[in-house]
């Protein structure tokens, strides 16, 4: 598979060429990526369902993280990054069916397999209303390794520090399904597990926690 390539900028967002993925992430170059949080509400309960990053990740691998993310490829727009969401869960939408929650600028740096990463984005921020059962998902096998779903009020306590971990429930991909390219046939399995906060992507809480209290204005 060809290497993905990405505009890079310089601190001001000025373009200054493009590069690899490697390359960026080496280097540390400034570029735009898109988050998306899956959010539905069951009674008087609201819902987001965060994704666990595949081992193979060349960043922050075996991490919990945005339900949806990804780097805008070169040439691409804002409206076209919302394809993240069909090729990562199989999810279908269109752009006017986003929420938009703000924009984050990220500088997040970290050791895989002995090298060093650093990671500059420029990310827009989106929720969408989801229904869609967990097992219909349809997971990106080298991208997305499960799903969770957690109450919002419990995922806020946790970012917060007024509790030390929440049980949540999801979907994993089988582990004969990992390295097939072809989503249509993967067996999805039950699971609930435990987790902590310093699980996820190591982001300031900040960010985890505005986007939260952001999701609870949006059902």
């Amino acid at each position: 598979m060809p290497e993905e390539i990405f505009d890079i900028y310089d601190e001001h967002l000025n373009p200054i060429g493009t590069a690899t993925r490697a390359e960026t992430h080496k280097n540390g170059y400034w570029h735009r990526s898109f988050h998306c949080w899956l959010t539905r509400r069951e009674g008087d309960r609201q819902f987001v369902r965060f994704q666990l990053r595949q081992a193979c990740k060349d960043t922050n691998p075996s991490c919990f993280d945005i339900t949806a993310a990804g780097h805008f490829s070169t040439g691409e727009t804002l409206r076209d990054a919302v394809r993240e969401l069909a090729e990562e869960l199989g999810v279908i939408a269109t752009f006017e069916e986003l929420i938009p929650l703000g924009q984050v600028r990220e500088d997040l740096t970290g050791i895989v397999n002995g090298n060093t990463f650093i990671d500059r984005e420029v990310s827009d921020i989106f929720a969408l209303i989801c229904d869609l059962p967990m097992n219909e998902l349809r997971l990106q096998p080298d991208e997305v390794a499960g799903v969770y779903e957690a109450g919002i009020n419990e995922l806020l306590l946790l970012f917060e520090g007024k509790c030390n971990e929440i049980i949540v429930s999801g979907v994993i991909l089988a582990t004969s399904d990992v390295s097939n390219d072809a989503s249509s046939n993967q067996t999805l399995l039950s699971s609930q597990r435990s987790i902590r906060a310093n699980q996820f992507v190591p982001r300031n809480y900040s960010y985890y926690i505005d986007v939260l209290q952001k999701l609870l204005q949006c059902t």
